[in-house]
């Protein structure tokens, strides 16, 4: 039996209380590990944060945050951005990907913002959700950190880890959300969200996770599916987890 079935066979049986109790601690260690953990995206007023959680999608938060001063140094507002030329708005988002798709959505979420919130983005999820080019995921970023509304954000790493932790079997990102947030305080959500984000970036990597280094083998019911040597492991962790050279 490998070491990953010797740890899903550990969990097999958790009772719902269990897996309760089990995701808090890996929260609370999660909190000892990333003591600042927040939103990786660089923004001033919820309307910057709104523009480059759309434009983050199929890129990097870094990717974002380099081409996102330019952007709103040219369209500081909803009401600017509203007239925006086209064409322009394209090439000064261009390094983001899919351009002219995300060019699009954020001229016409600025015009939805204008002729809607005069300009201002609201600040509940029924209205975010009808914006063009804004989702769950989209709008639990803004609440959470532009107006101090808890909510999970289930993006690639959330619905990740969340599966391998056993918090859920959902790939759907709304089930998802439903089965993570049942585990947890509402008012721990957007950390929670934020310090699992940290992890997945940073030691729980997509296609090898640094298992043999990870502060929750113990309660993990995936460990083993990655590097299970401790050196090796820590050779993989990212951004500020990383080695010295």
């Amino acid at each position: 039996m490998t070491v990953a079935e010797k740890s899903a066979r550990k969990f097999a049986k958790e009772t719902p209380l269990g897996k309760k109790r089990r995701a808090r601690r890996i929260n609370r260690i999660l909190a000892e590990v990333y003591p600042n953990a927040k939103c990786e995206l660089d923004f001033e007023t919820p309307f910057q944060l709104l523009i480059a959680t759309v434009l983050s999608a199929q890129t990097t938060d870094i990717r974002v945050n380099a081409t996102t001063p330019g952007l709103f140094a040219a369209f500081p507002d909803a009401h600017a951005l509203a007239v925006a030329n086209l064409g322009e708005v394209e090439e000064l988002i261009r390094s983001t990907g899919f351009y002219r798709a995300k060019a699009r959505n954020i001229v016409k979420l600025a015009n939805d913002l204008v002729e809607d919130y005069d300009g201002e983005v609201p600040q509940t999820m029924e209205e975010l959700v009808k914006l063009a080019g804004v989702g769950r995921k989209t709008a639990n970023v803004v609440l959470g950190n532009a107006f101090d509304t808890p909510g999970i954000t289930v993006d690639t790493h959330m619905g990740r880890l969340a599966r391998r932790f056993g918090w859920t079997k959902e790939t759907d990102p709304v089930k998802a959300e439903e089965d993570i947030a049942a585990l947890f305080p509402t008012k721990d959500l957007t950390l929670l969200s934020h310090r699992v984000i940290f992890h997945g970036r940073r030691i729980c990597h997509s296609r090898k996770p640094a298992c043999g280094a990870c502060p929750l083998m113990t309660l993990c019911p995936s460990f083993g599916i990655g590097e299970l040597d401790p050196d090796k492991a820590r050779a993989m962790f990212k951004y500020e987890m990383a080695p010295l050279a």
